[in-house]
């Protein structure tokens, strides 16, 4: 089953500086029948302008990734950790027992990301952080994992929760496929281009809900990129 979320009937906030959409409930956008994905609880579409960005503020018990589509966003928390994550990289923090972070735009131009947070598996991880640079020509036609909670995937980005977030390239008519299984769940955001799945088209930025898919199969329409969360329900 898919349910197509479209982007401009997504939750949208502009403070001027942040220009957010909401695939979910988040601040003071509410929708109760949009709560979470499964253990997804957001996925934020952010546009930070230049020179702006999030001071410091704290999180806890939260698997928070950051997909960084354009420009790039520079990251500093109470463990000591700074770094940089460029268009196309990942970011992840694993908030845990307690972290504080600030997030900021230090570019002139504009930065584009997708923030995703999802559930941990339980209370009272020890918080870290970590980033890592997805070439997109090696996600080219096929599914490469980003991040993940299995420790089989020991090439993406650990998070402590059952899920994984992954991230496809496709040239226009190019077929991909990944066994989601019966019993997850699946989100996936094109963050370019469009995209079909079960003969539904999901366009640049929409969300794509999936349930009760053994194997899931995206056919571009057009050149895409896209990211999918595999997540329990």
């Amino acid at each position: 089953m898919i349910e197509i979320r479209p982007f401009d009937r997504l939750g949208h906030a502009n403070h001027g500086w942040l220009d957010a959409r909401h695939h979910f409930s988040f601040a003071s956008y509410h929708d109760p029948a949009r709560m979470h994905w499964g253990a997804l609880r957001v996925w934020n579409d952010d546009m930070i302008a230049p020179g702006t960005g999030f001071g410091t503020h704290p999180h806890r018990d939260m698997e928070i990734i950051t997909y960084v589509r354009e420009g790039a966003i520079t990251h500093q928390d109470s463990l000591g950790n700074t770094g940089r994550t460029e268009a196309g990289d990942v970011q992840v923090m694993s908030a845990g027992t307690g972290i504080r972070h600030s997030e900021y735009n230090r570019d002139d131009v504009p930065t584009r990301l997708f923030q995703i947070w999802i559930m941990p598996d339980r209370a009272g991880h020890a918080p870290s952080w970590g980033t890592r640079a997805f070439p997109r020509d090696d996600r080219a036609g096929r599914f490469v994992v980003l991040a993940s909670g299995s420790r089989d995937d020991t090439d993406a980005l650990p998070i402590n929760t059952d899920a994984r977030v992954l991230g496809a390239t496709l040239r226009k008519g190019q077929v991909v496929e990944y066994p989601l299984g019966t019993g997850r769940l699946g989100y996936l955001v094109p963050a370019r281009g469009a995209v079909e799945i079960e003969g539904m088209r999901v366009g640049e930025r929409d969300g794509a809900a999936i349930s009760a898919t053994d194997i899931l199969r995206v056919r571009a329409l057009e050149d895409a990129e896209v990211v999918l969360v595999d997540t329990v329900p």
